[in-house]
């Protein structure tokens, strides 16, 4: 990395700044989770290698700029993994992993020096995703539903909630109510041990297939989408469920 950020090295890499980078560090970061979703690993020896390669670069211009280089960046990965497991590098204990999760909340919290719990959350994740660590932040302080009963009669109530305003037309609390039950499932899936953001990646992926299955059907018969009824479609969407996974 330092050969191509050289004078005379590479004119595209020479002129990257953090900032520049990114889009494409988000692009890589998908790429390795689209891999391990498809349990692609040879795909994933290379993806990882893409996603390194950018911490690399990073680390380059870190050192360029007098910040940080790379070997205080693995220093500092070293150092927070001892702090932050002092049931294994001292002799506090812990009744499992839940334990070992608040532990690590705390110790963070009092490593970051933030005044509120959830600044620690970045804000341009998923929103889904999100929403799942915010709750698992306070859940981990103890600000939490005691079991999945009452989170179920929460979704109820903001169900009901935004019937209510979908009947009255209130287009403006429609969205309100709409943000109110997502972040209500986003609850359910956290106290069903369900990672919402890889559950609705699921359902989209089998709807991608599912609704392929519909296309290349029709192709097949020498018809299109747009020429083809409703209850031709749903036929072959029936049929895709008992023939696809």
């Amino acid at each position: 990395m330092q050969r191509l950020r050289a004078p005379d090295g590479c004119p595209w890499d020479r002129e990257q700044t953090h900032l520049s980078l990114r889009p494409y560090l988000i692009e890589e970061t998908y790429e390795v989770l689209d891999s391990i979703d498809r349990e692609a690993y040879g795909e994933l020896k290379k993806e990882l290698g893409d996603l390194l390669l950018h911490i690399v670069f990073h680390c380059q211009l870190g050192q360029e700029e007098g910040l940080f280089d790379a070997a205080e960046m693995v220093a500092s990965i070293n150092e927070k993994l001892i702090r932050r497991h002092p049931h294994v590098f001292s002799d506090a204990q812990v009744d499992g992993p839940r334990h070992v999760e608040r532990q690590w909340e705390k110790i963070k919290l009092n490593e970051d020096h933030k005044p509120r719990l959830l600044e620690g959350v970045p804000k341009h994740q998923p929103a889904l995703n999100r929403a799942f660590r915010v709750q698992e932040k306070a859940a981990g302080v103890g600000f939490d539903w005691p079991d999945v009963a009452p989170v179920w009669q929460k979704v109820h109530e903001e169900l009901a909630e935004l019937q209510v305003e979908v009947t009255e037309g209130n287009c403006k609390e429609i969205e309100h109510e709409f943000g109110d039950l997502m972040f209500s499932m986003v609850n359910l899936a956290r106290k069903l041990n369900v990672n919402p953001e890889d559950a609705l990646r699921s359902s989209v992926e089998k709807f991608t297939r599912r609704f392929a299955y519909i296309e290349e059907s029709l192709h097949n018969q020498g018809k299109a989408l747009h020429d083809s009824s409703l209850e031709e479609m749903d036929a072959l969407w029936e049929k895709s469920k008992r023939e696809l996974k």
